[in-house]
């Protein structure tokens, strides 16, 4: 039913229509996470034929010197540091397609997992508790943040050295554990924000000037942490379009969901999901 839909939502124009009208002055930027190679092949493929894809710093360079940006500005980007990112470095290069990789700091470079993939948790449900209760709840469960796996989920160091040195990728924050920040006393909100930044740099010699909330959750404390600890740019998962005058601490992100549907893909991409989601409900699963 859901494959269904998004075909029709394709075929019926209206992506094409967004697509051509609504995002021809505007700059769009896509969230993935884990995106498999197959389905960054068909993505990559229509992004380069129907957009202009563009780094993250040229959007900024282009906002902070006031030049023009080509019209269907794209910009990718994927949150976490999963290590199937390193699998499509090669493709990335190959299209000669910029992205950037949001990193939580204390996952990456270890054999610690993401809590939110762990099977044995009720993720959803956890979002929505103060971070104290989640970290009881995930020890109840034999889920611990910094226990080693004998098997990695995230980008490894060397990964994470081989990407630093491509010109198509650009390396930024993403806290350490991927708390729901919000939901974090001030205390622990901003040991997330300002160490993950002070880790990557110190860890893996990465100048970090970009942050992207955890799961897309945000609110005035943390726009303040995030700007107080020198980063100069910060990206929500608020479905939307940006222009050159859009808060550099609110940038809006469209999620694509890591599809292997082509339709999805087309859709998602147009802002039209987005739209059609904001309408009808309310659905924050980000990572």
């Amino acid at each position: 039913m859901h494959k269904l839909v998004f075909k029709i939502l394709r075929y019926s124009g209206l992506a094409l229509i967004f697509r051509e009208v609504f995002q021809r002055r505007k700059v769009t930027i896509l969230i993935m996470h884990d995106m498999t190679a197959d389905a960054a092949t068909k993505a990559f493929l229509f992004w380069k034929q129907h957009y202009n894809v563009i780094s993250l710093k040229d959007y900024l360079d282009a906002r902070q010197h006031k030049k023009e940006l080509p019209p269907k500005s794209l910009v990718l980007t994927f949150d976490d540091g999963h290590k199937g990112n390193f699998q499509l470095l090669t493709l990335i290069e190959s299209f000669r397609i910029p992205v950037t990789i949001f990193l939580c700091s204390g996952i990456v470079g270890t054999n610690r997992h993401f809590w939110f993939t762990e099977k044995t948790l009720n993720a959803e449900k956890l979002k929505y508790l103060p971070d104290d209760k989640r970290i009881r709840e995930m020890n109840k469960n034999n889920f611990f943040e910094d226990k080693e796996y004998p098997n990695r989920q995230a980008l490894s160091a060397e990964e994470i050295k081989v990407l630093k040195e491509s010109p198509f990728v650009e390396l930024e924050s993403h806290t350490r554990f991927h708390p729901i920040l919000t939901q974090c006393s001030d205390e622990k909100a901003f040991k997330e924000i300002n160490d993950s930044k002070k880790e990557l740099s110190e860890k893996f010699d990465l100048e970090i000037t970009g942050f992207a909330y955890p799961n897309g959750n945000y609110s005035d404390r943390e726009i303040l942490m995030v700007k107080k600890n020198g980063y100069e740019y910060a990206l929500t998962a608020d479905p939307g379009f940006n222009t050159l005058k859009t808060d550099p601490y609110l940038l809006k992100r469209l999620s694509v969901n890591d599809s292997e549907n082509f339709d999805e893909i087309v859709v998602k991409t147009s802002g039209l999901w987005g739209l059609l989601k904001k309408i009808f409900r309310k659905d924050n699963a980000y990572h």
